[in-house]
């Protein structure tokens, strides 16, 4: 099964969708990972979509599209069924139908869900401006909720930490400006198909990861 995961910049898929894809035995694939690891490797496609990224814009579908189905199949191991967590992907509706379409031409087809973590914007806001990452092992830490113990050090490796150039004020607002018109009519898409179920991101940790999971074994179970 495929899950795609849901939610505006700053609702935690990174940490939740990791978390839901080791619990469920199955891949976690990142489009933000994707994207970071070209840039670093000044890939030719790493280049191409590095100006969006600065001026915190999605990378255009004809960009992503072919590279992220690409990687979704790579992920699993050979001859293995096809499954996985998605984190930032699709982000439109025209790269899910581009998804839905592959999923079908598998035999049989591959099922998929999508989960939405729910966040007030204010919460976001706050996730956001507050967000650093490892630059060695991509660890994630909020300078509120979750500091590392010394500051501007990663706890498990001890590299550098590092504010993403879309964590920082001047961008958030753009990249949620750009959440609200671009993705929710994803949120749509699945919910015209019956196959979103929303969960309350603005809780502890802990529940929304159990929230999470519920939601994805009780999707997976009516799927068999």
């Amino acid at each position: 099964m495929i899950i795609t995961l849901m939610g505006a910049p700053g609702s935690g898929k990174g940490t939740q969708g990791r978390s839901l894809a080791s619990s469920l035995g199955i891949p976690y694939l990142a489009s933000g990972d994707l994207i970071r690891r070209a840039m670093a490797d000044r890939s030719r496609w790493g280049e191409q979509v590095r100006s969006y990224i600065e001026r915190g814009l999605y990378v255009p579908d004809e960009d992503i599209v072919p590279v992220f189905l690409q990687a979704l199949v790579a992920s699993n191991p050979v001859g293995s069924r096809i499954g996985g967590v998605l984190d930032g992907f699709p982000r439109t509706a025209e790269q899910a139908l581009a998804l839905d379409k592959a999923l079908g031409a598998f035999s049989p087809p591959i099922s998929q869900i999508a989960l939405v973590l729910d966040v007030p914007e204010d919460v976001l806001i706050a996730r956001l401006s507050g967000r650093w990452l490892c630059s060695g092992c991509n660890a994630s830490y909020n300078v509120q909720s979750h500091p590392p113990i010394m500051v501007g050090v990663c706890d498990v490796c001890g590299r550098a930490l590092m504010q993403r150039v879309d964590d920082r004020r001047d961008t958030i607002q753009e990249r949620l400006l750009v959440y609200s018109t671009s993705t929710r009519p994803v949120v749509d898409f699945y919910a015209a198909r019956g196959s979103l179920r929303h969960v309350n991101g603005d809780d502890a940790e802990l529940k929304v990861r159990e929230s999470l999971l519920t939601a994805a074994r009780s999707a997976l179970a009516v799927s068999l």
